[in-house]
């Protein structure tokens, strides 16, 4: 983990772009929420991030999760959007709030099991890249009932978008998008910093925003910003 040296003013000038950036892709920003991702930076970044007021925070890794969470201020909400292991879920569970990368049944079980009632969301796999994780499409519904029987309480769907240029991500998105409608599931967690204004303008509820918020850091991995 590296420190986070944007400042307290960058970052507040930052968030108004993300917002008005969701605006013009015709989005409300106070019902958008802007999860920041905190993925391979430091404290420093949970502490300004909460300091900007954005309480919901987001990592990939379990072991960054784990070693930022004691310290972290009170009120923040943790996701954990990371491709997860089942035998990662009992060290998370004390700390996670919205599980967003849960992509089968067994991995469900296991978060019944450790944090019985958790929120998740499941993720699904729109793009056809095996790298990226989730569920296919098809499998979604059976999915969503198997973890509500489970006493889960799925609150929605979560979805990568392709690799390539944004554009390239609106068809997965807007399936994703009927997808929670026909489930019945409000929240649509899907675009990052690049390609949040495709995700707003195709109905999501949740943008996962990092490198526009805490600028670049190391790339480990497909999913979170």
């Amino acid at each position: 983990m590296i420190p986070c040296t944007v400042t307290a003013e960058d970052l507040a000038v930052r968030l108004a772009g993300v917002r008005s950036r969701i605006e013009a892709a015709g989005g409300d920003p106070a019902a958008v929420t802007v999860l920041a991702v905190t993925k391979g930076f430091d404290a420093s970044a949970v502490a300004l991030a909460a300091g900007a007021d954005l309480w919901d925070l987001g990592e990939n890794y379990g072991q960054e999760l784990v070693a930022k969470a004691p310290d972290a201020p009170p009120g923040v909400r943790w996701h954990f959007i990371g491709r997860l292991q089942r035998n990662k879920v009992r060290q998370l569970a004390p700390h996670v709030g919205l599980w967003q990368s849960v992509d089968r049944a067994a991995l469900g079980a296991e978060i019944a099991a450790r944090a019985p009632g958790a929120a998740v969301l499941v993720q699904v796999n729109v793009s056809g890249e095996e790298q990226k994780g989730g569920a296919a499409p098809d499998a979604v519904p059976a999915l969503v009932a198997d973890l509500q029987a489970d006493g889960l309480d799925v609150q929605g769907l979560m979805a990568v978008g392709a690799t390539g240029a944004p554009e390239a991500s609106r068809p997965g998105f807007a399936r994703v998008r009927a997808l929670a409608d026909a489930l019945d599931l409000p929240i649509r967690s899907m675009g990052m910093s690049a390609d949040l204004e495709v995700a707003v303008s195709e109905g999501a509820t949740m943008v996962r925003i990092g490198t526009a918020l805490f600028g670049p850091r190391h790339a480990r991995g497909p999913l979170g910003n």
